[in-house]
């Protein structure tokens, strides 16, 4: 059957991918990015009738609010949402200002949770959805020189896993998705910030400008790929919670999981020791 997809960040990268993709599997799809232009530029081949162009800052509530509008007066429901848009903040937490912070939160988190809050009442309304919000790796592990990105990423776990929990009663799936490391730009000086404040102690730029600029490209991650493991998600009746994206998720995921899960047990005595007698 087909659905309609509503993804942000869609000019390019994954955003992109997972587009062509939903198209491909013969959906409708309201793309949306914070400059038509490059949305234009992006989806020329695509026949009207398939596809909304929405221009949509996810920072803006209201900007939020009437993309999601447009999307239900264009097509009459949406199916399924990616929250895809964001961008990485790098360097030591001590590099980073507040004003970075503040804005890597108003993108990664607040904007998501802008879009998500303007589209749970269509999806309650028809009774069925499926959201996709987008995290990483590092919103289930940290890595030095990403702690500000992880943060956030960490927030959009928490959040999915207790929404997903507030709105299965509606039909609704929420689906929180980790990739690993995707050939896309989102290494390139155009999707990443790096701190500017230079404490001692902690070198020159950090490890991240590095290690990340050596890796730019290289990535063993396919988008395309991850658009079409997406699609598939979206038509299982029973989609998991959450979903790690690439070899290299799966292997760093796993490695940390097992290693929490290790230092909890040495630690159980001691745990149960905070128990209180009634």
């Amino acid at each position: 059957m087909s659905q309609v997809w509503f993804i942000t960040g869609a000019g390019r990268g994954i955003g992109a991918h997972i587009a062509r993709a939903a198209l491909q599997a013969g959906h409708r799809v309201v793309a949306t990015g914070r400059k038509l232009a490059p949305l234009r530029e992006a989806y020329a081949d695509v026949a009207p009738e398939n596809i909304a162009l929405v221009e949509l800052d996810v920072a803006s509530e209201a900007q939020a609010e009437q993309a999601v509008q447009t999307a239900v007066e264009r097509f009459g429901r949406i199916d399924v949402l990616v929250n895809n848009a964001g961008y990485g903040q790098l360097g030591y937490f001590e590099e980073i200002s507040a004003d970075a912070i503040e804005r890597q939160f108003a993108t990664n988190v607040f904007g998501l949770m802008h879009v998500l809050r303007a589209t749970l009442p269509v999806m309650r309304r028809q009774r069925a959805g499926h959201v996709f919000n987008l995290s990483s790796i590092g919103g289930a592990l940290g890595f030095e020189g990403s702690s500000v990105y992880c943060a956030s990423k960490f927030a959009v776990e928490g959040l999915s896993a207790s929404v997903a929990l507030e709105v299965a009663r509606f039909g609704i799936k929420v689906t929180v998705v980790e990739p690993g490391f995707f050939r896309t730009d989102f290494l390139d000086n155009s999707s990443i910030r790096y701190g500017d404040r230079a404490p001692d102690g902690y070198g020159d730029a950090g490890p991240s400008r590095d290690i990340y600029e050596g890796y730019n490209h290289r990535q063993a991650g396919d988008p395309a790929k991850l658009g079409a493991a997406l699609v598939q998600l979206a038509g299982m009746a029973a989609p998991p919670k959450q979903f790690l994206a690439g070899s290299d998720a799966l292997a760093i995921v796993g490695e940390a999981l097992q290693g929490r899960l290790d230092e909890m047990r040495t630690f159980a005595d001691l745990s149960r020791s905070t128990d209180g007698v009634f």
